[in-house]
């Protein structure tokens, strides 16, 4: 009778079994063994199972053989003590509990001795959560001074609340340490931490810095969520670097803040004939405002509207309205829009003057690099005069003063330029710039305070302390300030009074603010100091001595001394 393969047995095992019925006694217990030593490794229950089913006990010769006495030519094998059993299931592999017979194969090799009894506990790290969150920032906490876990212990919403509304256009000081706090690398918290980075984001663009923003999207994985591309995609639309941000819209479309990005992409990336489809089944659905799709024709037919009058300029364009009416040659000023677009008029394709204007507007706000400012300020000569170019002179003719070395010439230069720094409000920019040469020219008189006063706004303003043009009344409070013990004794009013009582030796943080740095909330609690300043610079007193005593707490004394300085010698704010 022709052996069947049973449901189950693998093609490989039909001619095993065919061997077994063809004559020999088949013994699945030593074949298995054999395999398994050979390395098959796919001897699996399976297999055994259908040996041990199919094994008889003696080769038939027909069914009467079967149910008789067994044949004497063929002894009966003695059961071992580990065959199979009735009631025992069939997948038991009854070798694997019996000594294998010696079959002159080795035993066990054991490659090295037990080490169970020397074997050491292992020791067990734990590591919080938090500190496997990678940390975001443009700028090492070994630059900043700021720990990594700034943000620790403090809620994600509260501390967002507090980086969108913390006033910081009175004070260069508070501007600095703003910006500090947006680009230093930080460790998000476990939870919020996607809200606090878009709320770094935010700010650096309402500050007008886009470039920032871009890097810091950039590191942190712009394609990562659509609120991160959407900051990203603005943030490279003001700064003229869209490519990359088009190109990764093209990837993944799902990421598009609105469809008029897709065809503003697809166009930018030379795609016309996709762009052009794109807007007509945005005219066909009415995916787009009626304004924006007007904009779009124009931008992706020239030629059709050529003679078409100018359209409407919106009072509060987007990032993408304003370079869609850039590329249509109708480009909008920045003047009375967001700071941040005023980073766009940077660009060589703006005009001289709207650069000037946009650099000193960013400038104010402690956004632009001062160098950059006396970059464009030298560029070339004042087209005209009045307004920003009697700026232009001003600085012009005071550089060619201070190059020539000449006291008289700096004497009489240096009072007109400081009221055009004043009219525009960059004193502390242009202080940077030349607090260090004016050390060097032995100016006198009215001259030589004026000077110190620019010098004291510098970051050498300990240096000038020292060397103050009387050693009486104000003069001798501010370089008091300067080196960092301004006592009562010198105070004449009430702002002097608690700038002295915040430098006292037994000043310290109020208790709402020690309270959250014992908790650690190191971010949070200069978030809210930053906030008293703000309060105390407008009037309130008590909260410029708790905002300045902070600040020295946690070891800011540098921003305590320049802020407490600013508010003493920039009498406009």
């Amino acid at each position: 009778m022709p052996t069947r393969q049973r449901r189950g047995e693998s093609a490989w095992a039909a001619p095993l079994m065919r061997s077994a019925s063809a004559g020999a006694a088949f013994r699945p217990n030593r074949l298995l063994k054999q395999m398994l030593v050979l390395g098959l490794g796919f001897a699996t229950s399976s297999l055994a199972a259908a040996a041990i089913a199919q094994t008889p006990a003696a080769p038939a010769a027909s069914p009467v053989a079967q149910s008789g006495p067994p044949s004497p030519a063929t002894p009966r094998e003695t059961p071992r003590s580990g065959a199979a059993k009735p009631g025992d299931p069939l997948a038991a592999i009854d070798w694997l509990a019996t000594p294998a017979p010696d079959a002159g194969l080795p035993g066990t090799v054991l490659l090295e001795p037990p080490v169970a009894g020397s074997a050491r506990r292992p020791e067990v790290t734990v590591t919080p959560l938090a500190s496997l969150v990678a940390p975001i920032g443009l700028v090492k906490p070994a630059s900043t001074g700021l720990p990594v876990d700034l943000w620790r212990g403090s809620n994600a919403e509260a501390l967002a609340t507090l980086l969108a509304s913390v006033p910081v256009r009175k004070s260069p000081a508070m501007q600095s340490l703003m910006f500090t706090l947006l680009l230093s690398e930080t460790r998000p918290p476990v939870e919020g931490g996607e809200r606090l980075l878009l709320a770094r984001l935010d700010r650096l663009m309402d500050l007008g810095a886009p470039d920032p923003a871009q890097a810091l999207a950039e590191q942190a994985g712009p394609t990562r969520s659509k609120a991160r591309f959407k900051r990203w995609f603005d943030a490279t639309l003001l700064t003229g670097d869209e490519q990359q941000a088009c190109s990764a819209l093209q990837d993944r479309p799902h990421l598009a803040p609105d469809y008029a990005s897709r065809i503003f992409c697809a166009a930018r990336l030379g795609d016309w004939p996709t762009a052009a489809l794109l807007l007509e089944a945005a005219h066909a659905l009415e995916l787009v405002d009626s304004r924006q799709l007007d904009l779009l024709d124009r931008f992706l037919n020239p030629d059709v509207f050529e003679d078409a009058p100018p359209l409407r300029a919106p009072k509060s364009p987007d990032p993408l309205t304003f370079r869609l009416y850039e590329t249509i040659g109708e480009r909008r000023p920045t003047s009375n829009l967001p700071r941040a677009f005023a980073a766009a008029d940077l660009r060589d394709i703006a005009g001289w003057k709207a650069q000037l204007e946009a650099a000193e507007r960013l400038t104010r706000i402690g956004a632009l690099n001062p160098n950059h400012l006396l970059g464009l300020y030298t560029e070339r000569s004042p087209a005209a005069s009045g307004g920003i170019w009697d700026r232009v002179a001003a600085l012009q003719r005071f550089e060619t003063a201070l190059e020539t070395g000449s006291a008289e010439a700096v004497s009489k230069t240096l009072p007109k330029v400081w009221r055009a720094m004043q009219t525009a409000q960059i004193e502390t920019a242009f202080a940077d710039l030349f607090a260090d040469q004016l050390a060097r020219i032995p100016l006198d008189g009215q001259a030589a305070n004026l000077a110190w006063r620019i010098r004291l706004l510098a970051p050498t303003y300990e240096t000038a302390s020292h060397s103050p043009p009387s050693s009486q009344g104000r003069s001798a409070f501010v370089a008091a300030v300067a080196q960092g013990v301004p006592t009562q004794e010198l105070a004449r009013n009430g702002v002097e009074q608690a700038i002295a009582a915040a430098f006292a030796a037994d000043s310290a943080a109020p208790r709402k603010l020690q309270r959250l740095l014992d908790n650690g909330q190191l971010g949070e609690s200069i978030l809210r100091a930053m906030q008293l300043f703000a309060q105390g610079a407008d009037g309130n007193l008590g909260d410029l001595t708790d905002a300045l005593a902070t600040f020295r707490a946690v070891g800011l004394e540098d921003t305590a001394r320049r802020a407490a300085l600013q508010l003493l010698l920039l009498d406009h704010r």
